[in-house]
């Protein structure tokens, strides 16, 4: 009988098992069919990479990089197919991150590769294209940007622009084009301010916010 028994436990255990087996391959594939998915670099992105985001020269592996799909709402209301490449290190939580914000309705205007812009910062934000990896340093410096390393973002960058006071009280402003949204008390439809979810959802997952920084203000930077 006891045997019997053993058998018996057995027999419903596996079934447990199956029955857990296939909810994960459920999840796994809603997931998918969500829009939601990070990869490694396949030829055909890479190639669109090629002497762009990732220059000759460039020191970062491509092992090292992903390849992301997300689904986002604009300020319409209407849903957009976005990509971008960042280090495997953050893909997990920009994924995590990107699904909260579609499931809240947040609006992002656009997300494309800055390769389509020919990896020129100034006309990839101007297009308030929000971005990760690009090879480049820092402007006005000799050091390399986080994003050359894929470790940063920049959310609605037209909008939401870097912002920095000079000695002679005259301001910096990047992209030049988002000198009009630098009065952080107007409201406008893709702005990114202190304590919203985006903001909320980058601090949980470790990131810091340009926005916080003392002599320049990056109101679209994130960063981990």
């Amino acid at each position: 009988m006891a045997f019997q028994e053993i058998l018996r436990n057995f027999a419903t255990m596996k079934k447990i098992y199956l029955i857990l087996l296939i909810c994960c391959l459920s999840l796994e594939m809603m997931a998918q069919t969500k829009g939601f998915s990070a990869d490694t670099l396949s030829n055909a992105v890479f190639a669109r990479m090629q002497g762009k985001s990732y220059p000759k020269g460039c020191t970062i592996k491509r092992s090292d990089l992903r390849y992301l799909q997300v689904l986002h709402y604009d300020a319409d209301g209407k849903v957009h197919k976005g990509e971008l490449v960042c280090n495997r290190k953050i893909a997990a939580d920009l994924l995590d991150i990107f699904q909260k914000l579609y499931e809240a309705h947040y609006p992002i205007e656009r997300m494309t590769l800055v390769d389509d812009y020919d990896a020129n910062d100034e006309r990839s934000m101007t297009a308030n294209n929000t971005s990760c990896f690009c090879y480049r340093v820092v402007t006005g410096s000799k050091h390399l940007s986080k994003h050359a390393q894929g470790l940063a973002i920049d959310i609605n960058p037209l909008q939401n622009p870097c912002v920095k006071t000079r000695k002679d009280g005259s301001t910096w402003v990047q992209p030049k084009a988002g000198k009009k949204y630098t009065n952080r008390k107007n409201k406008y439809p893709y702005k990114l301010e202190k304590g919203d979810l985006c903001y909320r959802l980058f601090i949980e997952h470790g990131f810091s916010w340009g926005g916080n920084w003392r002599s320049t203000k990056d109101y679209q930077h994130f960063e981990k």
